[in-house]
């Protein structure tokens, strides 16, 4: 991992990189930045690049615009394959203010903060999120490439060859790979990564989604992300796995445990749990998100938690002998087109909510939560995700942990920008309506 100026300008000359790409992301966590050339790049490490923020979605007002690009060491890689002829790196930034201080509007700095208030308890916290998504053949139609299903494996499948591609394109770009394999849903692949401290998680999330989808236009593909694009199908999920390291220690792991989870992690999940319903809008931001939290696709609806049972909200892996560093719990209902940045941090911010104020975890629940009647879930305590943009919203906007977590700025900017987005979605008339009612109305 590159830590010194010294490394980056070394390691730019070895490679004969011309220009690099300097990276950081709006609210919605779209991927953002400009390009410098070698030449600058000296003065760029020492002092930051200036550029006006006044166009960037959730960032400053035009009468405020300058902002501070500063560069993370740490994120430096050459991109190991030509862009136009030319070798190029990239490195992703921190905001700042012209002062020096961090800008309130940098989704990093929001990540940044909430692993810090880890960091004070003596937690280093961990990802590990398994990315799905889908390929067609082009943006226009959800057409899928195949009609394979869950783990089918062909060499002559175009989406399995431009998948390895795609895995051999991150590993080269020192984004470790666990597993790739084909989803539920037709066209729909996953490639998981190994985990990571949850701020080089983010940055690799958004190198993940970068990848997937060049890759995929190098081969005459297009791929997405959208959490639910063919009706009838599974839609596309985010399940994060994430566990509470005390140095070399898994805080989360307890051998005398049923579940072998420790009261750390038994609070952590009770945290998640407690909050998930408010912090629903950031992990599942779009009109579209809601399509895929529905009943009889595999995506969770239900508020519970379980060991096998993947119709919970949480689901604590099985523990292996001898792998204590492996538990950890995994929240089901990210979706892949979230800001993973703003997503992690509200992720941690939940789980440390229950350790800090020591909630209490209810009762597993084992059972198909799909198939109980709503009086079964009524006894069983079982809430529900909120079913819409508009009702993550309503919830999102009395959260006080959103609003500790991600500053004043970020939480009002996401909420007047999806006022828009829920309003241009409630006023459109769609394929749907023409069918079902002008024929008959």
């Amino acid at each position: 991992m590159t830590k010194t100026k010294e490394d980056v300008l070394a390691k730019i000359d070895e490679a004969g990189v011309k220009y690099i790409r300097l990276w950081f992301t709006d609210i919605l966590g779209r991927l953002k930045g400009m390009s410098i050339t070698r030449s600058e790049i000296e003065e760029v490490l020492d002092m930051g690049q200036g550029f006006d923020g006044s166009s960037v979605e959730g960032f400053v007002r035009i009468e405020e615009s300058d902002l501070m690009a500063i560069p993370d060491l740490r994120s430096f890689r050459v991109i190991p394959w030509e862009i136009a002829g030319e070798r190029v790196a990239s490195i992703f930034c921190d905001i700042q203010n012209p002062d020096g201080t961090p800008y309130h509007g940098d989704p990093r700095n929001v990540l940044r903060r909430a692993l810090t208030k880890a960091e004070k308890l003596g937690y280093t916290f961990y990802c590990g999120p398994e990315i799905e998504y889908f390929y067609f053949h082009n943006s226009s139609t959800p057409e899928p490439i195949d009609k394979a299903g869950y783990f089918d494996y062909g060499t002559i499948d175009k989406g399995t060859r431009v998948r390895k591609k795609t895995v051999h394109a991150l590993e080269k770009l020192g984004v470790t790979v666990e597993c790739s394999h084909h989803e539920v849903a037709p066209s729909q692949h996953e490639i998981d990564l190994k985990y990571q401290e949850a701020l080089v998680m983010a940055d690799f999330t958004m190198l993940y989604r970068l990848v997937v989808k060049e890759i995929a236009t190098e081969n005459e593909l297009y791929a997405t992300f959208m959490p639910k694009p063919i009706q009838g199908e599974n839609g596309s999920g985010m399940h994060t796995h994430m566990s509470l390291f005390k140095g070399q220690t898994n805080a989360f792991f307890d051998p005398n445990d049923e579940y072998h989870l420790s009261k750390t992690a038994r609070h952590f999940v009770a945290g998640l749990l407690t909050h998930v319903r408010e912090i629903t809008f950031v992990l599942n931001q779009w009109v579209n998100s809601y399509k895929r939290l529905v009943a009889g696709f595999e995506a969770p609806v239900y508020i519970s938690w379980g060991r096998r049972n993947r119709s919970s909200l949480v689901r604590i892996p099985m523990y292996r002998v001898g792998k204590e560093k492996a538990t950890r719990i995994e929240l089901r209902s990210p979706d892949p087109s979230c800001n993973p940045y703003l997503a992690f941090a509200l992720m941690l911010a939940a789980g440390l909510k229950g350790i800090e104020q020591k909630y209490d975890l209810p009762a597993p629940i084992e059972e198909n939560i799909f198939d109980m009647n709503s009086e079964v879930r009524r006894r069983n305590n079982i809430q529900a995700l909120p079913d819409t943009l508009e009702n993550a919203a309503i919830l999102f906007a009395e959260s006080t942990l959103a609003r500790e977590t991600l500053g004043d700025h970020i939480f009002d900017s996401l909420l007047a920008n999806k006022k828009v987005e829920w309003d241009r979605y409630r006023i459109a008339v769609t394929p749907y309506e023409w069918e079902k009612y002008l024929p008959v109305l």
